[in-house]
């Protein structure tokens, strides 16, 4: 069972990337999903989730310029990231979630989620 993520990188301020998030050995039947993301030396923060299709939640440090989805026939979740910015610069997490806590000490805390990402580091200058 894992959560693998890709599509972090570099980009320059007001760029954009997308992250993609894909299951595998486990039933990807609209799951609560969320991103969350840590930068050095600050807690783990919860940006976004979604449950049943639907998006239930955006950090209001990226509300309006992310965007979460997911494809359940491909087993993947993405989240668009906009209008990038030098302080969205962190390691970027996804994972399946039984609720959304919005700030966690560290992130892949497996008290948290069913499953954790191996994280994607983006940087924005």
């Amino acid at each position: 069972v894992q959560l693998v993520e890709s599509g972090g990188g570099s980009v320059q301020a007001g760029g954009s990337l997308r992250l993609s998030c894909t299951a595998s050995g486990f039933t990807f039947d609209e799951p609560h999903m969320g991103w969350y993301r840590q930068a050095p030396g600050s807690k783990c923060e919860l940006i976004s989730d979604i449950r049943g299709g639907g998006v239930t939640y955006y950090a209001d440090s990226v509300k309006g310029r992310f965007t979460t989805s997911q494809d359940n026939d491909k087993y993947t979740a993405y989240l668009q990231m906009n209008s990038l910015k030098p302080e969205d610069t962190a390691v970027y997490y996804c994972a399946a979630i039984p609720s959304a806590v919005k700030v966690l000490r560290r992130c892949q805390d497996p008290a948290y989620a069913y499953y954790w990402g191996q994280g994607t580091q983006v940087t924005v200058s």
